[in-house]
């Protein structure tokens, strides 16, 4: 019987296993979060611990071994507070769970760490983490946000955006293809929103978080109504693909 590539599908002897034979740990960074009146509020969760468990198994099927930790689902959503239904870690409080997830797994002989973020408001945290991380404990550690890693493969498959936003066509496809009971099809009339998160004139070098109360009324920003099953699938798998490609590149860790 072949080996899961999820850590809590594994015994503790199996995850060593994994360690001793250099496996690149992903782990799932997500939030719980508002996402608009057609998509659930596990959004990210649902789809930051696919799309690492797709991007794993693609890695394994080249001859790569990898491994997933269970989704870390809190994140940092102050900026969807206002919406309800979410739940928000503060930056101190969020560093210090990376920080023990990673320390507990260097302590068990992972060398290689890829924290694959799944929500917009993690990104630049994300990054602080994997270079501290590194440093503080020896290892390789990576992270990224996997619409920014790969946003080549997304865009043309979609019709009304040039890339993944949020509660939008692309999330909503790709929950509808994985939870079909994550979207709610009445409401997706109502799921559109502005174009982008920034104020205007706003250039993607400034940092600032606003309410999405200021930015959206509706929770969206992009547009769902296109969203579809099919879509979702297709999305999935080329950024999955994508993904385990990149991480695949020995020069990434140094080898």
């Amino acid at each position: 019987m072949a080996r899961s590539i999820e850590w809590m599908k594994l015994t503790a002897a199996e995850v060593q296993a994994a360690a001793a034979e250099d496996a690149l740990l992903i782990v799932p960074v997500a939030s719980l979060e508002q996402h608009g009146p057609a998509l659930v509020t596990g959004t990210d969760i649902i789809l930051g611990g696919n799309v690492a468990l797709e991007t794993a198994r693609k890695l394994l099927e080249a001859g790569h071994p990898a491994l997933v930790t269970p989704v870390v689902w809190h994140g940092l959503a102050e900026h969807h507070m206002a919406f309800g239904g979410t739940v928000t870690l503060d930056s101190a409080t969020f560093q210090a769970v990376l920080r023990h997830v990673v320390k507990s797994a260097a302590r068990h002989g992972f060398k290689r760490v890829f924290l694959m973020n799944g929500h917009g408001g993690n990104a630049e945290a994300i990054g602080t983490a994997a270079t501290d991380l590194a440093v503080e404990f020896g290892i390789r550690v990576g992270g990224g946000t996997y619409w920014h890693m790969v946003p080549e493969v997304i865009a043309p498959l979609l019709e009304d955006q040039p890339g993944l936003m949020h509660a939008c066509e692309a999330e909503t496809s790709m929950v509808w293809n994985l939870l079909p009971e994550g979207v709610r099809p009445d409401r997706l009339p109502e799921a559109h929103g502005p174009s982008s998160s920034r104020a205007p004139g706003q250039p993607a070098g400034l940092l600032m978080r606003r309410s999405f109360k200021e930015i959206t009324p509706t929770g969206v920003v992009g547009d769902a109504r296109r969203a579809s099953p099919e879509k979702g699938a297709a999305l999935l798998d080329a950024i999955a693909a994508k993904c385990a490609e990149l991480l695949a590149n020995p020069a990434i860790w140094g080898r």
